[in-house]
């Protein structure tokens, strides 16, 4: 006699059916495509215009590129994150949230798929972004540590991201309301970080801002964990790594324990 499957099977099975509904389709409806010529147009736009000007200022590192590759990154990630928000917003505005709630699943699981399917994309992201940078000149010169580091950490960004994105755009119940919610801080806190040009080439009233708003310690993380030939672009030490981890840890603590409490009220 064959026993049944016990109970805890059935969470992680819900979990990668919901998953599978939102990762299969994205072949066809462009999103991976998006994932990958995002970070391309970032490269592009950023790093053609910028480089002859940046390399006359200076910027402290061995190349334009290989300052610039944690921003292309964050860019790729950010983007993905405008992508959840969206999803989220279309599930709660369609009433699918109260559909599995209806459903004998955890009032989190829903979550779990939309975020697990978040970073399926955000990953793709990555890689194109990594493969953008290393045709403009970028590498890693760390240990393999500290790259195996780069991924991990820019992986965790993009879930501090896209959970705080599924939470807006679940809460807005508006696919564009959302979008156009994300893009102006996205957009503000991208010029004025370290991202482009180094904090100390700011004006002095910005420069503290400049240098200690999230982007900027993200930047400064992955700045770290990829190297530099010349030594500057920081160590993989604790005051360079405890604010840029503190960051995205905080995020996701918060947005996830708030999302958890949103999922579980909309489920009823």
């Amino acid at each position: 006699m064959v026993d049944a499957p016990g109970p805890r099977t059935a969470p992680l099975a819900q979990w990668w059916v919901l998953a599978r509904r939102l990762i299969r389709p994205s072949l066809r409806n462009g999103e991976v495509i998006m994932a990958l010529l995002a970070p391309t147009v970032f490269t592009v736009g950023f790093y053609v215009p910028l480089n002859l000007v940046m390399t006359v200022f200076g910027h402290g590192l061995s190349s334009y590129a290989q300052f610039l590759m944690p921003m292309i990154v964050m860019q790729a990630v950010a983007f993905c994150a405008i992508s959840a928000s969206f999803r989220a917003a279309v599930d709660a505005r369609d009433g699918l949230n109260q559909r599995f709630g209806s459903m004998p699943m955890a009032a989190v699981i829903p979550l779990g798929a939309r975020i697990t399917a978040a970073l399926y994309r955000a990953g793709i992201a990555l890689a194109a972004a990594v493969v953008c940078g290393r045709v403009i000149g970028f590498r890693f010169y760390g240990s393999n540590w500290d790259t195996m580091g780069f991924i991990g950490y820019a992986l965790l960004i993009g879930l501090a991201l896209c959970l705080g994105a599924d939470l807006l755009g679940t809460v807005s119940r508006s696919p564009e309301a959302t979008t156009q919610a994300l893009i102006l801080p996205q957009l503000i806190l991208g010029m004025v970080s370290a991202g482009f040009a180094p904090a100390e080439q700011f004006p002095t009233w910005i420069q503290g801002f400049a240098r200690n708003q999230p982007i900027s310690q993200f930047i400064y993380g992955l700045r770290a964990l990829a190297g530099d030939s010349t030594g500057n672009a920081g160590a993989v030490d604790w005051p360079i790594m405890g604010p840029a981890l503190a960051w995205p840890l905080g995020m996701v603590l918060v947005f996830g324990a708030a999302s958890a409490v949103v999922a579980v009220r909309r489920a009823r």
